[in-house]
C-alpha cells in the first residue's frame, strides 16, 4: 500500500516551524512524525504539503492510497486500523479525518460518501506549536517503546550515577561518563554516537538524539528532547531542539521548541512565566493576533536558521520567525518576523543574499548541502512574511 501524509487543518497554527518544512517532519519524542509513521507502518511515506516546499518534499501517488492526517501520532491500535482501510473507508476522530482510502482516480473527496469508522482511544494530537513540548513526554515515552522493544541497550559506564538504569537505553557508539542520570519520572534514550560530557545532570523523560551532544555540566529537567547533530549546555527544562541546533553555553532555556540550525549565544535566557502568573499568549500566524495557549508556562518558539547573540533575553511567549538575527541589550518584542535583523532598539530586514551565505556556511560545517530547494523555500518565506516586516 502506498501511504501519504497530508499536512490538514493545523498547519498554520505550526507556524513558523511549518514554513520550512511539512507537519510530517515536526520532531516530538524522540522521532519526527514521519519517521514515526513509517517504523509503524513498515513502508516509505511521502507528502501532500505547500506547493512551495513539494520540490523538496514530493508525493507520489499511486492507483491505491492511504491519506493520513500528520498532526496524529500513531499507536498501535490506530496503524492497525489504518492498515485495514479499504475503498470508501475513512477514520474519524470526533469531527477530523485522521486516514482515509483513496484512488488515483477520484477528483474530489466526498467524506458523506464513505463508511466512517470512529477511533475512541486515546492518541497525541499536534494542534499548536506549543504541543510540540506539552505532550514532548507522552511522546518520548512511545518512541522508546518502540525503538527499545526487543532491543538491548549497550552497558551504563560504571562512573555514570544512575537511577532507574531499567529506564534507559544506550544505543551503539554512544558516550557518557561521570554523569547523573535520573529515569525515575521517564525515560533516558541516549542514541547513536551521542555524547553527554562529564558532570551533566538529567531527569527524565529525556531523548538525545544520534550524533547529539550534551555539554559539561548540563542540568536538563524532562520532558527534553535534543534532536540530531544538535548541543546544549547550561539549563533546559522541557523543550524540544530540532536537529543541528545549539543552545552550547550557559543560560536558561524552558518550555519551547527550537527549529532546525538555530543558534543561541552564550548566556541567552528565555522567561518562561510571566510575573503575574497570568495564562501565556502566543502570536498566532493564522488570526495575526496573540492566541491563548492555556498554559502558565511557555517560553520560546523560534523558527529555522535563526540566531541570537550573547545575553540575549527572551520574554514570556516570544515567536521568532526563520533567518532571523536577534542581538543588543533589552528584551526584543515577543513576536520577530522572519528575515529581521536587531533587537530591543528596532529591526531591519535581514536581506536574503546574507542570510542565504550563513546558511551555507554554517551547513556546511555539518557537511551539509545548502540545496537550490532550500533556497527557494526560504525565498519563498521571505516574500510570503514581508508583511510583518517594518521598513
Amino acid at each position: 500500500m502506498n501511504y501519504i501524509l497530508f499536512d490538514g487543518p493545523s498547519r498554520n497554527n505550526l507556524l513558523p516551524f511549518t514554513f520550512t518544512r511539512p507537519v510530517a517532519d515536526i520532531r516530538i519524542g524522540i522521532l519526527t512524525i514521519r519517521e514515526k509513521w513509517e517504523a509503524f507502518l513498515e513502508a516509505t511515506t511521502t507528502t501532500i504539503t505547500e506547493d512551495y516546499l513539494s520540490e523538496k518534499y514530493p508525493m507520489v501517488e499511486m492507483d491505491e492510497n492511504i491519506m493520513i492526517n500528520s498532526s496524529y501520532l500513531p499507536n498501535l491500535e490506530l496503524v492497525e486500523m489504518v492498515k485495514d482501510l479499504t475503498i470508501n473507508q475513512a477514520i474519524f476522530k470526533d469531527e477530523d479525518v485522521i486516514a482515509f482510502f483513496t484512488k488515483e482516480a477520484q477528483e474530489d473527496i466526498d467524506f458523506n460518501t464513505y463508511e466512517a469508522i470512529e477511533f475512541t482511544e486515546d492518541i497525541i494530537k499536534i494542534e499548536h506549536t506549543w504541543d510540540i513540548f506539552s505532550k514532548n513526554g507522552d511522546a518520548i515515552q512511545e518512541d522508546f517503546n518502540l525503538l527499545t522493544n526487543g532491543q538491548k541497550s549497550k552497558s551504563i559506564p560504571s562512573s555514570n550515577n544512575v537511577i532507574a538504569p531499567e529506564n534507559i537505553f544506550i544505543e551503539e557508539g554512544a558516550k557518557l561518563e561521570f554523569t547523573t542520570l535520573n529515569a525515575t519520572n521517564g525515560p533516558i534514550y541516549i542514541g547513536r554516537n551521542a555524547e553527554i560530557m562529564e558532570g551533566s545532570i538529567i531527569r527524565g523523560p529525556f531523548a538525545l538524539c544520534e550524533n547529539a551532544i550534551v555539554k559539561m555540566g548540563a542540568k536538563i529537567y524532562g520532558p527534553t528532547t535534543v534532536g540530531p547533530y544538535s548541543k546544549v549546555g547550561g539549563e533546559v527544562n522541557n523543550s524540544v531542539l530540532f536537529a543541528y541546533s545549539n543552545k552550547g553555553h550557559d543560560g536558561f532555556l524552558g518550555n519551547s521548541v527550537l527549529g532546525e540550525w538555530c543558534n543561541l549565544g552564550a548566556d541567552t535566557n528565555t522567561s518562561n512565566l510571566k510575573n503575574n502568573y497570568a495564562e501565556v499568549r502566543l502570536w498566532d500566524y493564522k488570526t495575526e493576533g496573540f492566541a491563548k495557549t492555556g498554559l502558565q508556562f511557555c517560553g520560546l518558539m523560534m523558527g529555522d536558521h535563526s540566531k541570537c547573540g550573547i545575553n540575549t533575553m527572551f520574554n514570556t511567549g516570544t515567536v521568532i520567525g526563520v533567518s532571523t538575527n536577534i542581538f543588543g541589550s533589552g528584551f526584543p518584542r515577543n513576536f520577530v518576523p522572519s528575515f529581521s535583523w536587531g533587537g530591543s532598539s528596532g529591526f531591519t530586514t535581514y536581506q536574503t543574499k546574507k542570510a542565504f551565505e550563513v546558511a551555507k556556511e554554517v551547513m556546511s560545517r555539518r557537511e551539509v548541502e545548502f540545496s537550490k530547494d532550500d533556497q527557494d523555500i526560504l525565498e519563498h518565506v521571505f516574500e510570503e512574511t514581508q508583511k510583518y516586516r517594518r521598513q
